[in-house]
Formats: structure tokens, C-alpha cells, sequence
């Protein structure tokens, strides 16, 4: 039996979600780069064993703490390699935000790519490459069929998309991610971006005026 927690975690209330074969007790941590403690936590109340920190990309709110929490958990991090210079970056997003200390860049400890399926447990997660928000943005599908659930990261909103204009790509590539990666997907599908409210793929397709402008 899968289950899904999503919360926010940090400042910028990233949607840190963790995927959970309850049974085996085996976990996939997805984004969770600025709540080490809250994450620890969780597991350790509900007894689950993380085995893979996977990230949507490479900004500080999405991975900062990939370095802690590798070491809270012995989980691997993964990240696409096309993000692995927006990575090093990590002190230089920390004086964007205004922050006193930059989190340490750590060696990943493989890389995602197009069409990998990731498994702990029960649960399999497909990668998703989808750039436009970073070179290396990633989405990935949770189950299969009917019942997939999307982790969009900062590709897709509900109503909107993610910035496209922080270096490397265009809005005509997170666009073109989007109808080609996300759009197959059943109307029925949830999608869980990487901040703010969930959404569906009937309702983005229906309405959202990035991709019916």
C-alpha cells in the first residue's frame, strides 16, 4: 500500500512530498531541500526508511538540504545532471535570499534521466524530463494509469507554470515540456506542484492560459 504526505517545508514553503510503501516500510523523498528536521521527523514517527532523496531541480529551497538529510536518513540523492552547475551555485542563491550561511554542495550520488524508473519497496517513480524552469527540471509520475500522481516541481502550477527566465531556457521550452511530458496524462490525474495548491491535469488543460493562450 503506497501512501503520499506532501507538506511545505522552509520559507519559501516548498511542497516537500514523501511516497511510502507502508507495508515494507521503504520511502522516496521527494524535495525535501529545506526541511531536514521535518522530514527526519516524519519518518522516524511513522517508522519509514528513506532509501532515495530525489529533487525537481537544483534551486536552494528544493535541495539545500540534501547534505543533512543524507545524513539524518543514508538515503541517495539524485539529481538530472543538467542542473548539476546550477547546484554549485548554492552560495550565491543563498545571498538572493538574503541568507546568513549558504547549505554545503554535496557529491550526488547518481543521476536522473529521461524514462528511469525508480524504485523502494512497492513504489515506482518514473522521471520525467521536463526543462524550462532549469535546464535539468524533472517531473515525476507516482503509480501508473488512472491512478498517477504527478510531482510537477516548478514546471507546472495550479493556474499558472515556473519561471522560465533564471538562465538556460525560454517559456517556448517549459511550455513544450509541459503538452509533450504532462499532457498525456489522464484528465483525472493530481498533480502536486512544488509550491501552493494541488491541482489536475483536466483542470491545467482546461484552463490554464499558458498552455491555451
Amino acid at each position: 500500500m503506497l501512501q503520499l504526505e506532501t507538506f511545505p517545508v522552509g520559507p519559501l514553503q516548498c511542497n516537500c512530498t514523501i511516497v511510502a510503501d507502508t507495508e515494507s516500510g521503504e520511502a522516496i523523498v521527494v524535495d525535501g531541500g529545506d526541511g531536514v528536521q521535518e522530514v527526519a521527523t516524519r519518518l522516524e514517527q511513522r517508522n519509514w526508511h528513506a532509501r532515495l532523496l530525489l529533487h525537481t531541480h537544483a534551486h536552494i529551497d528544493h535541495i539545500g538540504d540534501l547534505g543533512a538529510l543524507r545524513e539524518r536518513t543514508s538515503a541517495r540523492g539524485l539529481l538530472h545532471p543538467a542542473d548539476l552547475p546550477l547546484y554549485q551555485t548554492l552560495s550565491v542563491q543563498a545571498r538572493w535570499l538574503g541568507l546568513a550561511a549558504a547549505p554545503a554542495v554535496v557529491t550526488l550520488d547518481g543521476d536522473l534521466h529521461d524514462g528511469d524508473v525508480l524504485a523502494a519497496g512497492e513504489i515506482r517513480i518514473a522521471v520525467l524530463h521536463t526543462p524550462g524552469h532549469t535546464p535539468g527540471s524533472v517531473c515525476f509520475a507516482v503509480g501508473d494509469g488512472e491512478a498517477t500522481t504527478l510531482l510537477s516541481g516548478d514546471t507546472l502550477f495550479a493556474g499558472s507554470i515556473g519561471r522560465w527566465d533564471m538562465g538556460g531556457t525560454s517559456m517556448e521550452d517549459i511550455v513544450r515540456s509541459i503538452q509533450t511530458k504532462l499532457m498525456d496524462f489522464a484528465d483525472a490525474t493530481t498533480v502536486i506542484p512544488g509550491h501552493g495548491p494541488f491541482t489536475t491535469i483536466g483542470v491545467e488543460r482546461a484552463s490554464n492560459p499558458y498552455l491555451n493562450g
